[in-house]
């Protein structure tokens, strides 16, 4: 069997170079087999979720109408508007994307290039042996170097990870730990570990992750084979301590589901919005390009939308699994989603021509813009509509058209479980067992996000002091 090449890249040399395009979906060449070009797929997804879109809003004028004469039309529109008409366009088009998606196959044979990995590592003595491991057991015949770069740790982690690399590491790795005195954040001890890399592709990866097998060669794959003008891919990261307890049962739906299905039609439309820091591969030139990572709270949303800014196109790779530990305390689940919203808006603040730069993936950065008003819709309209339901029975906002909905999102749930479930056993993963999970997740999981989200939109907005 001959060897697919590399396809030629265009190298980066300053930001504002633009990448020509190639043809609809961003690949060279000819596609072996009839499909529908990324152009109809848009429209299809868009046309689809505007019938649904106009269909809701008519079956809602009652609801709307009643709620008018409690609270006044304008309100009541904007509360409806955000706690049903806009969440139901996005899952309209998240649903029509999951049906047209076609994935190319990237399970190619190539001569796979040496990589660079970067650890940022704060405090990580629980873990950082295990994320080694992981590394240390992956099948990948080309060089490979590992960087860790500790941020001030003031636990043990650098004589573990040390320890470990002169134990265990294979001498077919070059590995390497970067002690910072004091710490000064991810995105500056990335852009250390960045000064030492030697490839011209390079990963970075949680110290609490573990990689699951083929995971680099795999994430790897869909970048060299991948459009030319690819500068990152994003891997799909999972849920490791799940069953913890009731917190973690409900994000390992949030990770397989929510967050992986639309990072993958986000990838359907030529521009996933977010490189994940946990496990994602970049062009090193292209890092370079764009200054590294930027110190922001959100580090790895701001330069994802750097890529995008520079005429650039970021991937997902459903594909290279990765399991990371989640927040196990609903405290610690707050601050991270906290900085996640926090990290949103410091992308629309350092990237705002996004906004008025029509791409293929415009409509999920538009999405993404109505964040903090549907946020606000549920938590201070819908919320209060569910307590005057129960405890003063007024259903003006809260009625027979909400319970409407329930079935449809447990029906929309229940098709991206399919879809994801299927890609689980093409690749040797099994779904485990979680209704509890699942249940709460369609039902509740809103409720302790939004109230994070909304704190970290408006604490960005002020410019409060920002941490790691």
């Amino acid at each position: 069997m001959s060897r697919v090449t590399r396809p030629p890249r265009k190298k980066l040399q300053q930001q504002s170079v633009f990448p020509p395009e190639i043809n609809a979906d961003g690949f060279q060449g000819e596609h072996e087999e009839l499909y529908v070009p990324t152009k109809y797929k848009m429209l299809l997804c868009v046309l689809f979720a505007s019938i649904w879109c106009l269909f809701s809003i008519y079956v809602a004028l009652p609801w709307i109408s009643e709620l008018s004469s409690s609270i006044g039309s304008v309100l009541a529109w904007l509360v409806i508007t955000g706690i049903a008409v806009i969440p139901g366009f996005v899952n309209a088009f998240l649903v029509m994307g999951l049906l047209l998606d076609r994935r190319p196959d990237f399970d190619l044979p190539i001569e796979l290039p040496a990589i660079s990995i970067l650890i940022a590592a704060y405090n990580e003595s629980e873990c950082i042996q295990q994320t080694l491991e992981s590394i240390n057991k992956q099948v990948y015949p080309a060089p490979i170097q590992v960087i860790i770069i500790d941020d001030g740790s003031k636990d043990s982690t650098v004589a573990i990870a040390r320890d470990y690399i002169a134990r265990e590491m294979s001498p077919r790795f070059n590995a390497e730990v970067i002690v910072k005195e004091k710490n000064a954040g991810k995105a500056v001890a990335l852009n250390t570990g960045l000064l030492h890399v030697l490839y011209e592709h390079v990963i970075t990866l949680d110290a609490d992750s573990y990689l699951f097998r083929g995971a680099l060669e795999n994430i790897v794959k869909n970048l060299v084979l991948g459009p030319f003008n690819t500068a990152a891919v994003a891997g799909t990261v999972l849920a490791r301590n799940s069953r913890k307890n009731w917190l973690t049962k409900l994000q390992e739906w949030d990770y397989y589901q929510g967050i992986s299905v639309v990072k993958r039609i986000q990838s359907l439309f030529q521009g996933t919005l977010v490189a994940q820091g946990a496990f994602s591969i970049y062009e090193t030139n292209a890092l370079k390009a764009v200054g590294g990572w930027p110190d922001t709270v959100g580090e790895d949303i701001v330069l994802t939308w750097s890529f995008i800014a520079a005429g650039w196109r970021v991937s997902y790779a459903e594909n290279a699994f990765v399991f990371t530990n989640v927040p196990e305390e609903y405290g610690s689940y707050y601050r991270q989603r906290k900085r996640w919203s926090r990290g949103l808006i410091e992308a629309f603040k350092s990237h705002p021509i996004i906004l008025f730069r029509p791409r293929m993936n415009s409509a999920f950065v538009y999405f993404n813009f109505m964040f903090p008003y549907i946020d606000a819709a549920f938590l201070f309209g819908f919320i209060p509509g569910v307590i005057l339901a129960i405890f003063f029975n007024n259903y003006a906002i809260v009625g027979v058209m909400t319970l409407f909905l329930l079935p449809l999102a447990m029906l929309i749930n229940y098709f991206m479980y399919l879809k994801q479930t299927s890609i689980f056993k093409k690749y040797g993963l099994k779904v485990r067992k979680n209704n509890f999970g699942l249940i709460g997740y369609m039902l509740f999981y809103q409720l302790l996000l939004s109230p994070a989200s909304l704190m970290g939109y408006f604490y960005e907005l002020i410019n409060t002091r920002k941490e790691w």
